[in-house]
């Protein structure tokens, strides 16, 4: 008797086994055959959009000061009490305390990386996002009248920021670890990210028009209102998870579901900390992403002030100009995330040689253009040259920046956490060390700049392909319960399968 229950014990894991890889194939092509252009009928979709407009903020939000700060120092025709004409900063910064006042948004900005990164496993990536975005939006519409009041006042202001902004990377990738599937964690992500180079795009022209017409003031009132707009969306529409959102159609539950792997949420989250602190695959991403940030920090603070300095534009015109590196590099990542998955799907390369590919290639490129713009002798090479190089950093983001959810999908927003804080290093060493090299403001100085970005670029791209991996590690804690969630929505994933409902197959992926 033992032994026929055996038997049929076997018989029975079996048949589980080839359902549900049947299962797995149908759902796949179900969702390739799947109707793209309707994509609000898709809800992860939706997610990655609105994120995308989240990052847009979040950059928009950061990015302000670096064409304000142009207009704030700026000489302008003022008449003294004598009737004398004379050209008078606002504020009269040396070139030191101008850096002190960029770079102190990242004082604040690298201490809530972990916890943010915590707090989002525990109370859900959802929340943790609109809190960060929301907060630093308010008190951006803050900023001006401190400005007036005292420097330290606006450095206050601006660290203060820097703590609310500071947990959102961490928190998408909470995010990223429900909603993803895994053959499309790049182009989800990558597609959200690149709103971060979009709202530089768009903040930078923008902040320029608005110093020009409406005073330096208006560029803090106009886009922390627009943050504090977006957040009011994405607090009603996303949820922590597919499983808890009333609008998602049955058969998306169960491909996200089927895909994603496993998740962990709530009091459930237990992190093995030595065993990520520790472990190569974990420091070639933190590697990777501190080079990438290195590069992209400086550029993002100091690129108008280096067209002010070398090519003598005016603040007008630096926004637009400096702007043109950041419009390659949201496209880029478009097509990066794309062909990243593509490569995977198609078997093309495994998916670590995929990781290391974009992210090595990318940084070893950055390199050469870096240092070819610090040598070009007009506008046009270098403008042309540095958009070359900040482009092509969309393929390394195709590489180090999702290599968290490989490596350990229900850690991931932790290890996102450990990684931008040692990635917003770069902001607070950057800006200052930038503003003692350049103390004459020759293009010989600004050399310097160039020079260190480049060696970065090449020590972050050695370390990452030797010891980067994309598999999931052994250390990777995993729950497997009856209910993975409680559910508002359709289906509830069990370990033995899903409910009959999740079985629909005439709603869209």
């Amino acid at each position: 008797m033992n032994e026929e229950n055996a038997v049929s014990d076997d018989l029975k894991r079996q048949a589980a086994m080839f359902y549900n890889s049947t299962e797995r194939e149908r759902i796949k092509e179900h969702s390739e055959q799947s109707t793209s252009w309707r994509f609000w009928r898709k809800r992860r979709l939706v997610v990655s959009l609105l994120a995308f407009f989240g990052f847009f903020n979040v950059y928009a939000l950061r990015v302000n000061l670096s064409v304000a700060v142009v207009a704030m120092t700026e000489p302008m025709e003022t008449e003294l009490e004598n009737g004398t004409i004379v050209y008078l900063p606002e504020f009269d910064w040396s070139s030191q305390t101008k850096g002190l006042v960029l770079s102190s948004f990242f004082y604040g900005y690298i201490i809530t990386q972990l916890p943010g990164g915590w707090l989002a496993a525990k109370i859900g990536g959802n929340r943790m996002f609109a809190i960060g975005v929301g907060m630093t939006s308010l008190l951006t519409l803050f900023t001006p009248p401190l400005a007036h009041t005292s420097t330290a006042l606006l450095i206050a202001v601006r660290v203060i920021e820097g703590l609310f902004e500071g947990v959102t990377y961490p928190c998408i990738h909470a995010v990223w670890s429900c909603w993803a599937p895994s053959g499309e964690r790049a182009r989800l992500a990558t597609f959200a990210f690149s709103g971060s180079y979009v709202g530089t795009v768009v903040a930078m022209p923008v902040c320029s028009l608005l110093a020009h017409y409406t005073g330096w003031p208006g560029i803090f009132y106009v886009f922390g209102i627009m943050g504090l707009v977006w957040t009011t969306i994405w607090w009603i529409v996303v949820k922590e998870s597919p499983e808890k959102d009333p609008h998602i159609t049955a058969a998306e539950l169960k491909y996200i579901q089927e895909t994603r792997g496993t998740t962990i949420s709530g009091s459930q989250v237990r992190h093995p900390w030595r065993e990520m602190l520790t472990s190569g695959p974990v420091w070639a991403i933190v590697a990777a992403h501190f080079s990438e940030n290195w590069g992209f920090y400086t550029l993002l603070t100091f690129l108008p002030t280096f067209m002010q300095d070398v090519f003598k534009f005016k603040t007008s015109q630096t926004g637009w100009v400096s702007a043109v590196p950041y419009v390659a590099m949201a496209l880029v990542l478009q097509a990066a995330g794309h062909a990243a998955d593509w490569m995977l799907r198609d078997g093309l390369l495994s998916r670590t040689n995929v990781r290391k590919l974009f992210n090595c290639g990318a940084f070893l490129s950055q390199t050469i253009f870096m240092v070819a713009a610090a040598y070009a002798g007009s506008v046009t090479g270098c403008i042309v040259c540095l958009t070359i190089a900040v482009g092509l950093g969309g393929f390394a983001w195709s590489g180090f920046s999702v290599n968290h959810l490989d490596i350990a999908p229900p850690h991931a927003s932790v290890l996102m956490g450990l990684s931008n804080t040692v990635a917003t290093l770069p902001g607070i060493v950057s800006p200052p060390l930038a503003g003692s090299i350049v103390t004459d403001k020759t293009a010989e100085q600004w050399r310097y700049v160039f020079f260190i970005s480049s060696a970065i670029y090449m020590l972050g791209a050695i370390v990452y392909f030797i010891f980067c991996s994309a598999e999931k590690q052994p250390w990777v804690l995993e729950i497997d319960n009856d209910a993975s969630f409680d559910t508002d929505a359709a289906s509830v994933t069990t370990a033995r399968g899903y409910d009959n409902k999740a079985l629909d197959t005439h709603s869209e992926m």
